[in-house]
This record gives C-alpha cells, structure tokens and sequence, in this order.
C-alpha cells in the first residue's frame, strides 16, 4: 500500500535530509591525514546537539552505537567510527540519517584525504557518474 504524503510531511523530509546533507558537507572540513574516525564521530555528536529538534536516525537501530557510518577505502558501507587513524591517499565514505518530527532523511559522501591516486580518483568520478545515471532512470512509470 502506497501512503501519499502531506504537504507538511514532504517539508519534514526535506528538511531531514537537508541536516544530513548539512551535517556531511561541514564534515568535510575534519576528513584530513592524522583525524581518528572518532573525531568525525564526535564533530557530528556535536553539531546534533545544536539541533535539539532533530535526532541520529542510525544510532540505537537495532544496536548500532554510532550517529555516523565511516568506511575508510575497501571498507563496505555502514563501517563503525573507532580510533582509526585516517592516512593521506586514503578515501572516507559518510552516511548520516536525521530524523525530524518522525521523518527521516539520509544521505552517504565520500571524500578523499588530502591527495589521492589516480585510481582512487576515478573510482570516486564513476561511482558519481553512476549515481546520477541512475537518477536520470527514475521517473514515473519505470
């Protein structure tokens, strides 16, 4: 069953989804040689507790301590923030959730460290690529 959305719902998702987007871009500023993991864990605490209306859509879901998904490199996604040294080269992938009012919004980055190989550079253009080729394909009746 297909529940359509209020006017008043549609503005609460977006504006969850517009703190996650928010809270990973100013986090942008702490994916640098020499931050632990743990550090962009608590820039996000941080900037969470600034928004007393909004809430960590990750943390407590189904035990998972975190606010914030970091996968460093090879990593797959949903990665733990932990005492990780973060190392020039290096690619970090973020994923942060926001609730407002019961809406969720959620949003994934990825940021290189400092400067990064060719290679890793490519990856990071085609998998941006792919994302908006598969946004162009969704549309109604598809």
């Amino acid at each position: 069953m297909i529940v359509l959305k209020s006017r008043e719902d549609i503005d609460r998702m977006r504006s969850a989804g517009r703190f996650a987007m928010e809270v990973l871009t100013a986090l942008k500023g702490y994916v640098k040689a020499g931050a632990r993991t743990s550090d962009l864990e608590a820039a996000c605490e941080e900037m969470l507790g600034a928004r007393r209306d909004m809430s960590a859509a990750f943390k407590g879901y189904n035990g998972f301590p975190y606010c914030l998904c970091v996968s460093v490199n090879d990593e797959v996604v949903h990665g733990m923030p932990s005492d990780r040294v973060l190392n020039e080269g290096d690619i970090i992938s973020l994923d942060f959730g926001a609730v407002y009012k019961g809406f969720y919004g959620d949003a994934a980055v990825t940021y290189p460290v400092g400067k990064v190989s060719e290679v890793a550079l490519k990856l990071m253009k085609a998998t941006e690529e792919s994302l908006y080729k598969g946004i162009e394909e969704v549309c109604e009746g598809k």
